[in-house]
């Protein structure tokens, strides 16, 4: 039973954050674990993975007292970057990053990395993602990087030209919904990074729609941190911990709470006690928001 549970929610998209229309029609099926982690209340914002390193860290970057935030100087022909004080080395986690666009120029990048990804150079350029130690996403171009090498664009091009042509399908495909197809998506200020260090995956969550793996193949049993790299003058972004779960299957009681509120919706998850159950576990209901 809690296998076909699994199974079933694995093809529903969790409706509890509302998204904007541009990513909606990119978004794919989460997974349980995911659902499940997407769904549980935050953790306490003084957690240690919701704190920037104050070791490994370009001097460009002034750290805030907190520690959630860090904000980088003005410096011309630097590239500058930063990772998490604490990673993780099994179980999927999912971090909040918040960069406004207006603070992000050009080589914007957040993503993860080992402890050893350089985070500091001559120039401007990707530093996260600039090495085989560390996968990252350029914001303005929507480019993954890892390696020093552009992979794809993501979401990827095939998804959006599909996109494209569903908006357009009452009139024939011209260069320019081709052409808008590959225009690069305005990211908005607050980013969810969803790390699977159990199956080496990473991917990103955007106006509350999961737009898929980003990146495969990434190392299992080393430590991964999320690192971001800037070379805007004033750029503040923030980072906080938000949940994580292991490897085992989610519970029984879990996934059937979540498939509750998912069916009832956002306006009416506080109505749980209208429904035709025993004050407890409406009470559990509740205390699945």
């Amino acid at each position: 039973m809690g296998l076909l549970m699994s199974a079933w929610l694995c093809g529903r998209a969790p409706d509890c954050t509302p998204s904007s229309f541009a990513f909606v029609p990119l978004a794919v099926p989460t997974s349980s674990r995911l659902a499940l982690t997407l769904n549980s209340s935050p953790v306490s914002p003084g957690d240690r993975r919701s704190h920037w390193s104050s070791s490994h860290r370009s001097p460009h970057f002034l750290l805030s007292p907190c520690k959630q935030e860090v904000m980088r100087s003005p410096a011309e022909l630097s590239s500058d970057g930063v990772r998490a004080e604490a990673g993780v080395k099994s179980g999927l986690h999912v971090w909040e990053l918040m960069w406004s666009p207006k603070h992000r120029g050009s080589h914007a990048v957040m993503g993860v990395s080992r402890q050893d990804c350089p985070l500091q150079d001559s120039g401007y350029k990707v530093l996260v993602g600039g090495d085989s130690q560390s996968w990252g996403w350029e914001l303005k171009t929507n480019q993954l990087w890892h390696s020093g090498q552009t992979l794809e664009c993501y979401p990827g091009k095939k998804r959006r030209r599909c996109l494209s042509q569903a908006a357009s399908i009452s009139k024939p495909q011209s260069i320019s919904s081709v052409k808008e197809a590959e225009t690069p998506f305005l990211i908005p200020e607050r980013v969810l990074l969803v790390l699977d260090a159990d199956a080496g995956t990473l991917g990103f969550v955007v106006d509350g729609s999961f737009l898929g793996v980003a990146f495969k193949g990434l190392p299992t049993g080393v430590e991964l941190f999320p690192a971001i790299s800037s070379v805007r003058g004033g750029a503040s972004i923030r980072l906080r911990y938000l949940n994580g779960t292991t490897c085992n299957p989610p519970a029984l009681m879990a996934l059937c709470g979540l498939s509750v509120l998912q069916y009832l919706g956002q306006r009416r998850q506080n109505q749980t006690d209208k429904l035709p159950l025993p004050p407890l576990l409406q009470r559990y209901l509740l205390s699945c928001k």
